[in-house]
């Protein structure tokens, strides 16, 4: 049975486009010409049950793919996935190079400085590859840390720590 938190984001559905039940998504994937292809399964959660959406058409339009899904053939149908995160399990995600990270193996890290103080838990990662952050919850809001391996000088994603060593003010900044 597949669980829903273990399986890993590679896009979000941005909206409906055109009259024949097609979408367009917001990519989250560093492979979305490897995850977008007709034929491909994918899963969306409604109402706390996993479903599985078989694509039957892709293409890209300005770097986004617009699929089409088994079942859906027509705007009114095509809106209803309108928001809807797509997931993949995790087993079919590529190797990474090593330094490379999935955003969901970041995410429930446990972030502490080198010095061993605890400063909260990451929530989120956003941005690109070009320039990624950790969204850490802590006892006093959100912070936000860039991805960079000066500040992240250790990232044990088996052990889910992060040690970080962050500009004087960063913290306190985003606080």
């Amino acid at each position: 049975m597949l669980k829903w938190e273990e399986m890993a984001v590679i896009g979000r559905v941005a909206r409906a486009h055109g009259l024949k039940g097609q979408v367009i998504v917001n990519s989250e994937t560093d492979f979305p010409h490897e995850r977008f292809k007709s034929g491909a399964d994918l899963f969306v959660s409604r109402a706390g049950i996993v479903e599985r959406l078989t694509l039957t058409t892709v293409r890209f339009h300005r770097d986004r793919p617009v699929i089409g899904v088994d079942g859906v053939e027509d705007i009114n149908a095509a809106g209803k996935l309108a928001g809807l995160e797509l997931r993949i399990p995790a087993e079919r995600l590529a190797q990474l190079p090593a330094g490379s990270y999935y955003r969901h193996d970041l995410v429930g890290c446990r972030v502490e400085t080198g010095a061993g103080k605890f400063v909260g838990t990451v929530k989120e990662v956003q941005g690109d590859a070009g320039g990624s952050r950790l969204v850490i919850d802590t006892h006093d809001g959100d912070v936000l840390v860039p991805l960079a391996v000066e500040i992240c000088t250790t990232i044990d994603t088996a052990g889910k720590r992060i040690v970080i060593e962050p500009p004087a003010g960063l913290l306190e900044l985003n606080g």
